[in-house]
């Protein structure tokens, strides 16, 4: 789903380098005349055309840099759009999966001895979870594209972390994981701390190649942070790959949805992110 298109790349230069062109072929035409307009008007063409490549030459060159900047803008809005979608996707996973318990619980005491207020404040409780689960299902579907509307892979979890940060082993990171006690952690906080994992490990594969990283997650208060910091380059021949930045700008998206702060910053020779998320009571 992209929310707006493609920003154009159509340059206005042509006609000038044209009209350019042919002035030039009607000096060459008066090549050889006698008289002082044969001698003056063939150079003051040439200068006038001259004039009129070069200012084409930097209007290409700023036209250029310009669509770039909107190219640019226009990739980091979709990829925000787009971790927008996925977090739409994740909220629905959690929230459904949390209606289907309290359906599950309440059809559960169909058959328990009960008031006839509780049977029916109980069969109301049971109709709304239903009605909202089918609610949720419906605008997600609106939400996402048709060809991304089926199956969905399962949600990340805290236990998962030990599987993403040993895979990161493929791109040549050495890798260490740190996860202090955090107690009981939402489901939506869970896949932000995942998410924030693993771009982070894709961002030191390519910025840093083969390197020492520290992957910690521990509780401060009520705050789930996440840290993940490289060491830097770990030779002076590696070649950075740098990408366009679109993953953090999708990655503070999902963090400050959250109520969260995602941090990115140089740290000596390497580079650290940090997510500081509110999991629990004020």
């Amino acid at each position: 789903m992209n929310a707006h298109p493609r920003p154009s790349g159509r340059f206005s230069v042509l006609p000038v380098l044209v009209i350019a062109a042919l002035v030039l072929l009607m000096a060459l035409c008066t090549v050889g005349g006698e008289g002082p307009a044969a001698t003056v008007v063939p150079w003051a063409m040439v200068a006038g055309a001259a004039t009129a490549a070069g200012w084409a030459v930097r209007r290409a060159r700023a036209d250029r840099r310009a669509y770039e900047s909107r190219l640019t803008a226009w990739a980091a809005s979709e990829a925000v759009l787009a971790e927008r979608l996925r977090i739409a996707g994740d909220l629905h996973d959690i929230v459904s999966h949390g209606l289907g318990l309290i359906t599950v619980r309440a059809a559960a005491t169909r058959h328990l001895p009960k008031p006839p207020e509780v049977a029916a404040a109980l069969t109301d409780i049971e109709d709304a979870s239903r009605h909202a689960t089918a609610e949720l299902r419906r605008m997600l579907t609106v939400l996402r594209e048709p060809e991304t509307a089926g199956l969905r892979a399962p949600l990340d979890g805290l236990d998962d972390l030990p599987r993403i940060v040993d895979g990161a082993a493929v791109a040549g990171l050495r890798t260490r994981l740190t996860v202090e006690p955090l107690g009981e952690v939402s489901q939506g906080v869970q896949v932000a701390v995942c998410k924030t994992v693993r771009e982070a490990l894709n961002n030191a594969a390519r910025y840093a190649g083969p390197t020492d990283v520290r992957v910690e997650v521990h509780r401060d208060g009520r705050h789930v942070v996440v840290a993940v910091s490289d060491a830097g380059p770990g030779h002076d021949g590696w070649h950075a790959s740098p990408g366009a930045g679109h993953g953090l700008a999708a990655l503070r998206e999902r963090v400050g949805s959250l109520g969260g702060i995602l941090t990115a910053q140089r740290v000596d020779a390497g580079f650290r992110v940090t997510a500081r998320i509110p999991d629990g009571p004020a």
